[in-house]
Formats: structure tokens, C-alpha cells, sequence
């Protein structure tokens, strides 16, 4: 799908999205909800998770269609009430830290099995920075691998729904901490002995130095888990009646906003003989999709309140297309793109856009606070800087800079792009006056999508 997007350009929003088949500003957990009624508007984060007790995602669904469902690897979307945090000096060897950490992985796995899913494993709540220790706070790819391979090895008759959920390629790259790291630490504690399901770190420098792909070994080790699971389905025989979906939860150029580097993000959905369609398709499809896609694909019926359509019709070939217009929304900033056109909106409520001195500058003491914890580089020093798209952190949150960096109209409060001969979004032609009929249909068309949505976002009455 060549075509394709994200709805919401972080991972919880867009998880929400690919689980749900919903816009994040549907969410009913109450972080989003408190957050929202506290500014006025609606402000999609890392906030938006999914309520399973109020919220139906696709393991529900798929569940009452007779399918046994599964969930492995990194979580950072279903609401977990009882995780209790855990310092990045946490002693990994105290009797007091391993019991919490057995409490959080029991908290996590209730939760996501009251998300729908049948059998949890390999969960990482969160990515490994925010675990918990540093000494842990590494990627396991080796570990959520063994997980997959024990659900697909368990007999059964029902179909399957497996989510695999890596926490590769996201920070930290440091080879030491991601694919030449002791595969033995999990998020639980130290495991015993290391899973043996994948090759090993020496084969993955090898490969790399002998197919001349020094740097992109963290790819090798995911192209590995791939490669193990198709492995596996051919051994039990399922691998003719198994699609895979294949995607990323953003783009990570301008991860954080809804420039076509964060939202733009091409996936492969795939069997093993030709789709009807071919190999490619160009036609606009958003993450939202997927969920109404697998239902109709696995003859499911489909549930009221959904935003997504499925692109079925486009895989067997029956439609070009099924939808001619894509709607985006984060944190301040709203999207919408059609003909190649995209317009953004950034809408800063009152009690952001008068933030005094002293709150700006207590925002940014804590990004930098948590960044010089982390050891990594601070981005500004600056309290009056510009305000990010997605936090009102002065100079922009950590993981908006690939944005900030290489947009140069970034803070204007309305923005119009020409996709078709400025797919960088380098250039607001917003004021240009042959564009005035372009900005009123794409107004208008954000309108209809704002209308259908809940919450607040002031178009037409920012700053």
C-alpha cells in the first residue's frame, strides 16, 4: 500500500487507531478525557489508550467471530490502572523491586486480556527507556519472538489473530542496548537463559559486514523475527491461510506531526499468492483501515462507530479506490489531505498560548530534566522559543526536533501544501491568491470531519 497513513503520528494514538478502527479522539481513557476538559480542547498524546472496559478494539470482534486471539510485545495503548513506576536506579536484584515488577506484569497482561485478547506474553509496556531500570532498558526482539512462536505452536482448530508488536527499530539504537544486547533482560527481570529462536548477534555483524549494510543490523534482527514466524506457519501448515499487515505506528522524519514525514507510512499486507489487485496500490488508505479490513477479510460483522473502511474491495481488485480524502490529528495541530493538497491547523487554547514565563520555563526544565537523565542532548534553552505541535514544551518535545528541524513554516498557524510539486512541505502557499478556493474546500472538508468527532477544535477561531 504506497499510499498509505497514520492518523496520529506517535505510537499510542496510532496503536489506538490500528486496534480500534477509531480516531484517538474517540478515546475514554481517563488521562485523555482529563487532559481535555482541563484545557478545553482536545489534545492527542500519549494520552489516548484504550479503555477496555468502555472500548471494543479488534480482539473483541474478532473474538466473537470464533478466533483465538493473541498479543506479544510492546503494549503503550491499553489503559493499565495498578502499574506502579519504577525509578531507572531501581535495584533489579531487591526482593521489594523484582515483587513490583511482578505486580506491573500481572497488571499489564490483565488489562490486555480485558482489551480482548486471549493469550499476553513478552509485554513490554512501554519502550525500554521507560521501563523501569537502566539496566534492563534494553530490546528483546529474541524474547517477544519465543512468545509469537509459542502462540502460533498451540493447538487449536479456531483461526488466529496474532498483534505482534516490536519495540525495534524505536530508540535506543545503540547497538549495546538494542541487537547486541544481553538477551537475557526483560522488562520482568533477568531470564535465565537467553531465547534461542533467532540468530545470534555474531551472525547478525556478519551478515551485515558481508552484504555491505553496516549500521542497519537492528533491521536484520526484525527481517530475523519475520523470517522466524513465516517459518514456523509453513511447519504447522498455515502459512497459505495466514495476511499479514505489516506496518509502522509513524514515519520518523518528522515523527510528531502531521507533516507527510511522520504521517506518510506505506505498509505491505501480505499472503502467499498474488492479490487479485497485484503487487502495489497508490490508493489513500489511513491506519484506521485496518481494523474494518481484517473483520470483512475474516467474515466478521462490521461494528457501528467505526472510522475506518476497509480496502478490501481495492485488494481483490473491485475498487480503485475507497476513500478520496485523509483526516490527521495530534496534539494541537489537525490535518487534512486530498488531491495531493494537504492543510494544517495549529490551535493553541488560551491557557497555552498566554502560558506566563514561569510555566513555560517549568516545561521545559522537565523535558530537559528527564532528556540529561536519559543522557541524551538537550534541544533548547530558550522559555519564549515557539511551542511544539504535539506539547507545549518550549523549542518542541524531544521526538518533535526531526520536525521542528527541517520545516521551516512550522509555526505558522495555518499551512497549505502542494504535495505534487513540494512533497517536503517546504513551501506555505497559503496566501498565494490562486489557492484561495483550495484552502476553502480543504477548510470546509476539515470541518466535516471535526463535526463528526468528539471534543473541541477551534478552526476557525485560533489565533
Amino acid at each position: 500500500m504506497r499510499n498509505q497513513h497514520v492518523s496520529s503520528p506517535v505510537c499510542t494514538p496510532s496503536r489506538y487507531s490500528v486496534l480500534t478502527g477509531r480516531y484517538a479522539s474517540r478515546s475514554q481513557a481517563p488521562a485523555f478525557l482529563n487532559t481535555t476538559e482541563q484545557i478545553g480542547q482536545s489534545l492527542i498524546q500519549w494520552n489516548s489508550y484504550i479503555e477496555p472496559t468502555k472500548e471494543k478494539t479488534i480482539a473483541h470482534h474478532l473474538t466473537d467471530a470464533g478466533y483465538r486471539t493473541g498479543f506479544v510485545g510492546k503494549d503503550h495503548v491499553i489503559y493499565t490502572p495498578g502499574r506502579q513506576p519504577l525509578s531507572r536506579s531501581s535495584n533489579v536484584e531487591d526482593p521489594e523491586i523484582q515483587k513490583i515488577m511482578e505486580e506491573n506484569r500481572v497488571a499489564s497482561e490483565t488489562a490486555i486480556h480485558r482489551a480482548g485478547f486471549e493469550y499476553v506474553d513478552r509485554i513490554f509496556p512501554n519502550n525500554p527507556d521507560y521501563n523501569g531500570s537502566m539496566t534492563l532498558s534494553v530490546h528483546n526482539q529474541d524474547w517477544i519472538t519465543e512468545g509469537a512462536l509459542n502462540f502460533l505452536d498451540e493447538k487449536d482448530d479456531r483461526p488466529f489473530f496474532l498483534y505482534f508488536a516490536t519495540t525495534i527499530p524505536h530508540i535506543p539504537v545503540d547497538d549495546h542496548r538494542s541487537w547486541d544486547a544481553d538477551r537475557r533482560a526483560t522488562p520482568n527481570g533477568w531470564l535465565e537463559n537467553a531465547p534461542d529462536v533467532q540468530p545470534d548477534s555474531d551472525s547478525i555483524a556478519r551478515r551485515a559486514r558481508e552484504h555491505d549494510v553496516e549500521g542497519k543490523e537492528t533491521i536484520i534482527w526484525l527481517d530475523d523475527a519475520i523470517g522466524a514466524l513465516l517459518d514456523k506457519l509453513d511447519a504447522t501448515g498455515e502459512l497459505d491461510n495466514t495476511i499479514i499487515f505489516f506496518f509502522n505506528d509513524h514515519g520518523q522524519s518528522a515523527k510528531g506531526s502531521l507533516y507527510q514525514g511522520g504521517a506518510y507510512d506505506p505498509s505491505i499486507v501480505w499472503r502467499n499468492e498474488p492479490w487479485p489487485a497485484g503487487n502495489e496500490s497508490s490508493a489513500l488508505v489511513s491506519n484506521i483501515d485496518f481494523t474494518p479490513t481484517i473483520l470483512e477479510l475474516a467474515g466478521a460483522p462490521k461494528p457501528d462507530q467505526l472510522d475506518g473502511i476497509s480496502f478490501l474491495p481495492i485488494l481483490e481488485n473491485q475498487a480503485d479506490s475507497v476513500r478520496d480524502s485523509l483526516f490527521f490529528e495530534i496534539g494541537y495541530t489537525r490535518a487534512v489531505l486530498k488531491d495531493n493538497y494537504k492543510y494544517l491547523a495549529i490551535r493553541y487554547p488560551d491557557n497555552i498560548e498566554n502560558l506566563s514565563l514561569e510555566g513555560r520555563q517549568a516545561n521545559l526544565d522537565r523535558m530537559n530534566n528527564n532528556l540529561t537523565e536519559r543522557g541524551r542532548p538537550l534541544n533548547n534553552l530558550d522559555p519564549m522559543a515557539p511551542f511544539g505541535h504535539m506539547t507545549p514544551i518550549p523549542g518542541g518535545q524531544d521526538a518533535e526536533q526531526g520536525a521542528i528541524n527541517s520545516h521551516p513554516n512550522y509555526n505558522d498557524p495555518d499551512q497549505l501544501y502542494d504535495l505534487n510539486t513540494d512533497p517536503d512541505e517546504q513551501v506555505n502557499v497559503i496566501n498565494e491568491e490562486n489557492m484561495s478556493a483550495k484552502l476553502d474546500e480543504l477548510k470546509a472538508l476539515m470541518q466535516s470531519y471535526l463535526d463528526k468527532l468528539p471534543g473541541v477544535f477551534p478552526l476557525e477561531n485560533g489565533r
